[in-house]
């Protein structure tokens, strides 16, 4: 009977290492983008007014996914806010470094530049652009016929 739980706990163990070996290969990052399949707006998205980006700072909007800066007064410039470790959404802005809180990766929310680890890769730029008084990231809208 001890020759049965020394095997059941072996099995056990193999199986715990196996699952454990799914977790790390789900948080590798072949593509560089992490799990962020689309990290970038694949149609134009109203962020609102572009008063509501500090000029010299940047703004975060989790929900649609982008962060802008303000390098200066109507200049802007805009990221994914995925980070491209893992594909986490950027939770906040901290002396213009972008935080990831899945693995503490931080990004330059001015240039998108990645600035500490795991992440290697730099956030991708968006187009960002203010017509008719909003801020409107993402491609423009296709022509229509």
């Amino acid at each position: 009977m001890s020759g049965q739980s020394t095997r059941r706990t072996v099995l056990k163990g193999a199986a715990l290492a196996g699952a454990a070996g799914l977790g790390v290969a789900a948080c590798s990052t072949e593509s560089k983008l992490g799990h962020a399949g689309v990290p970038t707006p694949t149609a134009p998205v109203d962020l609102g007014s572009p008063d509501e980006v500090p000029v010299g700072g940047a703004k975060l909007y989790r929900e649609q996914k982008v962060l802008v800066s303000c390098p200066a007064k109507g200049r802007y410039k805009a990221f994914s806010a995925q980070c491209t470790h893992a594909g986490c959404v950027l939770d906040k802005i901290e002396d213009n470094e972008g935080n990831c809180p899945c693995h503490g990766s931080r990004f330059d929310v001015t240039t998108g530049k990645a600035l500490k680890g795991p992440a290697t890769v730099p956030l991708p730029a968006v187009d960002v652009r203010v017509e008719g008084g909003r801020l409107i990231a993402g491609p423009k809208a296709a022509p229509t016929a």
